[in-house]
């Protein structure tokens, strides 16, 4: 027995060695800058947001807390089985590197079940702060809900389909840094925007340095929690075509808003089914690898809610990334999953 025994421990230790070696070998192997990933047939899908890979993982769920961009996006240095080669680099180019190393880590991941999982990184991005956000904090929050909410605006401002203040401007542009060419962070391949105005311009200045060679996709399931705050009722898609000739708007695009309605307030449960739908649209017919959403605080928590997060407050202008898994399951195979909104 003990010949046997010691034979088969050798053919184990001989496949391991394989096995880590072609995954090192990939993981090493010089990656262009974002490929396109897997695009997923449809089906049923059950999407969650994978941990260890980003510092955030350990952020309250609690109103008392807001989730700001971190330096670098927040990830954290991994070797991936890369070894220690790398560590007499500068610090500017360890942080490069690691981005690398990050998205060839992803590649790899999408290399192990294709046809039945498929990893994204997203990066889910809060619109600056909106008028209705000043609004808001002048009266508070439960007498914003009770009255004003429900009102275009007051005698000093508007906030029917509410813009950004200066203020919002200013933070929607400093998101624009992230992506510069010296920076260290992957500039997404693909943008998706709510068709609210605060998100049109959040991402007209956000992503200013991409729009040359990215085309902004308007989705009508990124906008926030539907109903009642007149905050969060849009404008004609002829106004959005005309003022942001630059962004493509989705197919089946009403001319006029037809899902606010000002009696009725979208449940959480139903908003996080919106999401749900964004998510499956992007796994099923986007290749992207690196993917923005920029979207509402109810929105990214619609979004947490999709893939199993935790229900974590977002600062106003924050980016804020995740590394999703998309995996096709059979009939009864989906779980649900809880969320929560919030300030818009």
């Amino acid at each position: 027995m003990r010949p046997i025994y010691n034979i088969l421990v050798i053919i184990v230790a001989v496949i391991l060695a394989i096995y880590y070696g072609n995954q090192t070998t990939f993981l090493r192997k010089s990656r262009p800058k974002n490929p396109p990933g897997p695009i997923m047939p449809n089906g049923d899908w059950r999407f969650t947001a994978q941990r260890g890979y980003f510092s955030h993982d350990n952020d309250p769920a609690s109103w008392d807390f807001r989730a700001k961009t971190l330096p670098n996006l927040g990830l954290v240095e991994k070797l991936y089985g890369l070894g220690d080669s790398d560590k007499k680099l500068t610090p500017d180019e360890i942080a490069r590197t690691q981005w690398s190393r990050f998205l060839d880590y992803a590649d790899f991941m999408n290399t192990i079940e294709p046809g039945k999982k498929s990893y994204k990184v997203f990066y889910i991005v809060r619109h600056g702060q909106g008028v209705h956000n000043v609004k808001e904090t002048e009266v508070g929050r439960e007498e914003w809900n009770r009255h004003w909410a429900k009102l275009p605006g007051d005698s000093n401002s508007t906030w029917l389909d509410a813009s950004l203040t200066p203020t919002g401007e200013q933070q929607a542009k400093e998101i624009a840094s992230l992506w510069s060419e010296a920076g260290n962070i992957p500039p997404p391949q693909s943008i998706y925007s709510s068709p609210l105005r605060r998100c049109l311009q959040t991402t007209t200045f956000g992503f200013a340095p991409l729009l040359h060679q990215t085309t902004p996709i308007i989705k009508e399931n990124l906008r926030e929690r539907l109903g009642v705050h007149t905050c969060d009722q849009r404008s004609s898609r002829s106004w959005i075509a005309e003022s942001y000739p630059n962004f493509k708007i989705e197919a089946n695009f009403t001319e006029n808003d037809e899902l606010w309605k000002a009696d009725q307030r979208e449940t959480i449960d139903e908003h996080i089914v919106r999401s749900q739908k964004v998510l499956q649209d992007i796994f099923e017919n986007d290749g992207s690898q690196v993917v923005a959403l920029v979207g509402h605080s109810g929105t990214s928590m619609a979004l947490f809610g999709a893939t199993g997060w935790g229900k974590i407050p977002m600062a106003a202008g924050a980016v804020y990334p995740l590394l999703v898994c998309g995996e096709r399951v059979g009939d009864g195979d989906e779980e649900d999953e809880e969320g929560d909104g919030g300030e818009k």
